[in-house]
């Protein structure tokens, strides 16, 4: 696994930014620890999840890439998808809801992406996935279950300790969980004694209770404002969370909103919802933390700016 990260590396490092890695006096302060944040919010199409979506891609035989490569998704894994598929040559159908803010759904066909509207339920995104593989051929790519996938995400941990390999701690929001099972192994295989910490929203917090339980759980709400995080762990990712993860911290709404502001208007960048959780996280427990050399994981900034929590 260790040269798998590095390969997937090498493979979609000429189709992804090495984002930066960005700090905060201010909020350095304000937890008591040096910060690293990991700025995906940087990414092409602005968040991780592009580099999952390559790597997947580049894995297909060139008899798959001809067929195209299909996703369902609401938010950013369907515009990496797109944008990831233009950028090597291949067709993209996106299943999305037809209840999907203009501003992601144009940016899927800013990307060339062909959208399939569906009803807003998983059982329609799904079946009609379905209908898109028998029709046209094509490869199905989870957003977050997908080993290839996985691989990808974790590529973001792994610059961030490559360029600061004496980190105590990475942490990382958790939603399907292919950005925090990536982040694990990157932090495994390349950290030194370097312990992975994951915020979730408390109104979805199924990660939190799979962990607890040893079973994958589903989530009993999603009403949260950080709605990058509303999917659930998948077979793939869960055994990776449960035995590389140190531990899941959940956060209330207030909590997400105050640490996106708290990034705004200290850091001057923009993040989304979901980006806010982890250091939401670490602020919730940072006595927990205090003179310790952390990681923070920026995974995106695609804000809807009609719809901002703050105003």
């Amino acid at each position: 696994m260790k040269e798998d990260l590095l390969q997937c590396q090498q493979r979609i490092a000429p189709y992804i930014h090495n984002t930066p890695v960005m700090s905060s006096q201010l909020i350095e302060k304000l937890v008591g620890s040096k910060l690293y944040f990991k700025c995906e919010n940087f990414q092409r199409m602005g968040a991780f999840k592009m580099r999952g979506a390559v790597n997947a891609i580049m894995q297909l035989t060139d008899e798959q890439k001809c067929r195209g490569v299909v996703t369902h998704s609401s938010g950013n894994f369907a515009q990496a998808l797109a944008l990831a598929a233009q950028s090597l040559g291949v067709k993209a159908y996106i299943v999305m809801p037809n209840t999907v803010a203009n501003v992601k759904r144009n940016a899927v066909l800013g990307y060339d992406g062909q959208i399939l509207e569906c009803a807003p339920t998983l059982e329609a995104r799904e079946r009609m996935a379905k209908e898109v593989v028998l029709k046209y051929g094509a490869t199905f790519i989870h957003p977050s279950n997908n080993r290839h996938v996985i691989l990808g995400q974790g590529t973001a941990a792994l610059e961030l300790l490559q360029a600061h390999p004496d980190l105590d701690y990475i942490f990382a929001p958790v939603g399907g969980g292919g950005l925090l099972a990536g982040t694990a192994l990157a932090a495994h295989y390349f950290g030194t004694n370097c312990p992975v910490v994951a915020g979730e929203p408390l109104e979805a917090d199924d990660a939190y209770r799979s962990f607890h339980s040893g079973e994958i759980k589903a989530n009993k709400t999603t009403d949260t404002v950080a709605d990058g995080l509303r999917t659930e762990l998948g077979d793939l990712n869960f055994p990776i969370i449960q035995k590389h993860v140190s531990r899941i911290i959940r956060v209330k709404e207030n909590e997400i909103i105050c640490a996106m502001r708290l990034i705004w208007e200290r850091m001057k960048i923009i993040v989304e919802p979901s980006s806010a959780v982890a250091l939401a996280a670490l602020i919730k427990e940072r006595e927990n933390f205090e003179a310790k050399k952390i990681g923070i994981i920026l995974s995106g900034g695609n804000v809807d700016l009609d719809n901002l929590p703050f105003f």
